[in-house]
This record gives C-alpha cells, structure tokens and sequence, in this order.
C-alpha cells in the first residue's frame, strides 16, 4: 500500500472514532489530524475538507462489498455484506447522515446501489425483450426503495440485524423484478 493511502487510512480512522462521540458537524479538522500524529498540511495535501475525507471513506470502504455481487443469484449477499459493514461503522453513518448539509452518503449510496440493481436487471432480462429506458425506471424504483429502507435504518439506530433486513428486501424483491420486467417487455409489445 502506497505511502499517500496509508495516510488517507490513517485520517479515515481518526475521524471515524472522533465520529463514536462527536458530530461531524463539530469535528475541525486540528483534532482529526491531533488525532492520528498527521500534521494539518498534510491533510489538505489529501482532501479539501472534512466532508472530502468523508466522501473518500464512502466511495472506498463499502464499495467492496457490492462489487462482485451484481447478478440475480448474489445480490442479496452484496446488500448483507453492506449493511454489515455498516454496522460495524454504526457511529459513523449514523453521525454522518444526522449531519445536516451532508447528504453526499445518499447520493453514493444511490449509485452503487442503482450500479448493482442495473446488474441483476440485466441478469434476468438477458431472455426478455425490455427497453434500456424501461430498465431505467425499474432500477430507479427499486434503488429508491433500498436506499430509503437502508437510511431509514441507519438513522434508526440499526436495531434491525442486516439479515432480517435483506430477508425482508429478498421477500418483496423475489419474483417481483422479473415480473415487472416481463410486464414492460408485454406492454411495449402490444403499444
């Protein structure tokens, strides 16, 4: 690992527990970079501000989990994967989505999640003749939801375990994607 990605670990991790007992919104960056020995020059070197370095651990961190699971037969191991990520971090997302003015987390989490229902869209429909814009409207339906679910239960604590949730998504989730798909793929057909 290169010398620039431990340093941005190393402020990652800082502000990750700073987050366990103080809000982002009064974190400065002088007690991110006290925190982890990193001098204030060195972190604007990396990031632009306090809200850059939160971004980076969005688009770093969890990525890693959706990645490889972008295919009917594995997405629900992608969303439990995340949501146990999640957890792990709790103090983090919950500070960071109660900061207000700080809504870059729904914004990533949307892309990735949309990047992993296009994936499993594309998975099912391989047979059925559907538009790319009518597996637009269905990937956005469906990552508005998962999105929505899965802020819902970081800002409520996640008092939810990551299986009940992703049983609960898989229950709605089954049958009903193929279902649409097949709907849109017919009513073009007859239109």
């Amino acid at each position: 690992m290169s010398g620039s990605q431990l340093t941005k670990k190393a402020l990652a991790l800082s502000i990750k527990k700073l987050m366990e007992t103080i809000p982002l919104s009064k974190l400065s960056i002088h007690e991110i970079v006290d925190n982890c020995g990193i001098n204030r020059q060195t972190f604007y070197y990396h990031f632009k501000d306090k809200f850059d370095l939160v971004n980076w651990i969005y688009y770093t961190e969890a990525i890693e989990n959706i990645d490889n699971c972008k295919n009917y037969a594995h997405w629900t191991d992608g969303m439990y994967k995340t949501l146990v990520y999640f957890l792990s971090n709790k103090s983090f997302y919950i500070n960071a989505l109660n900061t207000p003015g700080q809504n870059a987390f729904d914004g990533y989490l949307f892309e990735k999640t949309y990047d992993l229902i296009m994936g499993v869209i594309n998975d099912i429909s391989s047979k059925i003749k559907v538009s790319d814009k009518d597996k637009n409207f269905i990937a956005d339906f469906y990552t508005y939801a998962f999105v929505g679910i899965t802020v819902q239960w970081i800002k409520n604590s996640m008092r939810e375990s990551p299986k009940a949730v992703v049983d609960n998504l898989n229950e709605i989730i089954e049958g009903s994607m193929l279902s649409a798909l097949t709907r849109y793929a017919t009513y073009h057909k007859e239109n």
